[in-house]
């Protein structure tokens, strides 16, 4: 059993984003295909005498009590479990907030991993999964991580082969956007046909390895809201593919912006053009995380 540990909490973006219909409960049924990738929160937890869970952020105003989905985390497993003592969780934030990224999913997942790790719990992926499940839909995904198709309200998830080898560019404009409100003005159950992105055409690509086919078909039916709502969005996608990206799409309901390059260079380049543009201040280049890799 560790002291204490130093996690990762990666972010996700969707390749592709389907809404099916809306449901009587309220709820969105949805299609959905996930990505991790590898720009990430940084965790350190370390076990306290106090009987307490105490949380220190790097920025003032996010929640440091039970607010916080890594607070959640960390109190379901010290309650189920009756676990001595307490714990003190650093969060070192640089996934964008409220961004369409799963920034808190996954410092949640990251949490439930650490204190199973720290405390020996020996709960397999799928229990954690089955108890991040009551924290947010995606927490189930951000554990699992990797490539993944999220079906139902996002909770039922098939794992695929890896998105191919390429560079992601991130830019989210200085905006927010109310989940709650794209959701409410898509009106799903109006959608015609042909408003449908064509994920199952990139279910094939990416049995194929074929990453062209997978950006070709990328899309999103959230941007049907977002992108009027607020026109930034749209500028910086114009931007990415004026300098070179296969392909540019919106990220879960935004405002992030994603753009998918075959060449270092002019993923780097157009980079430097929405810097000086001052479309976006947050702005990350990144590669897909592949699920070969070791969760740390």
């Amino acid at each position: 059993m560790n002291e204490r540990l130093e996690l990762k909490a990666l972010a996700k973006i969707n390749l592709g984003l389907d809404v099916l219909r809306r449901k009587e409960d309220g709820y969105h049924e949805v299609k959905m295909i996930m990505q991790t990738i590898n720009l990430h929160d940084q965790i350190h937890m370390r076990k306290i005498e106090e009987d307490e869970i105490r949380i220190r952020t790097n920025l003032y105003y996010l929640p440091n009590n039970e607010n916080n989905l890594a607070y959640k985390a960390a109190k379901m497993l010290k309650d189920e479990f009756n676990l001595p003592g307490g714990v003190f969780i650093n969060l070192k934030k640089v996934i964008p907030v409220a961004a369409g990224m799963a920034g808190g999913s996954s410092d949640a997942a990251a949490v439930l991993f650490g204190m199973n790790k720290m405390y020996g719990l020996k709960l397999s992926m799928q229990e954690l999964m089955d108890r991040g499940v009551k924290l947010g839909a995606d927490v189930p995904y951000c554990i699992m991580r990797g490539t993944a198709l999220a079906e139902g309200i996002g909770e039922k998830l098939t794992k695929l082969p890896a998105m191919p080898k390429c560079h992601i560019l991130i830019a989210k404009p200085p905006i927010n956007v109310s989940t709650k409100f794209v959701y409410e003005n898509l009106h799903a159950n109006d959608l015609k046909p042909e408003d449908h992105p064509p994920v199952d055409a990139q279910l094939e690509a990416l049995k194929e390895g074929d990453l062209e086919k997978l950006v070709a078909n990328m899309g999103n039916v959230l941007e049907r809201v977002t992108v009027p709502a607020y026109p930034v969005i749209d500028e910086i996608k114009q931007l990415m593919l004026e300098n070179g990206a296969l392909g540019s799409m919106m990220s879960g309901s935004g405002p992030t912006v994603f753009g998918i390059f075959t060449s270092y260079t002019q993923a780097k380049e157009a980079y430097e053009k929405i810097e000086k543009s001052g479309l976006s201040k947050q702005i990350y280049l990144t590669t897909p995380y592949n699920q070969k890799e070791e969760i740390k």
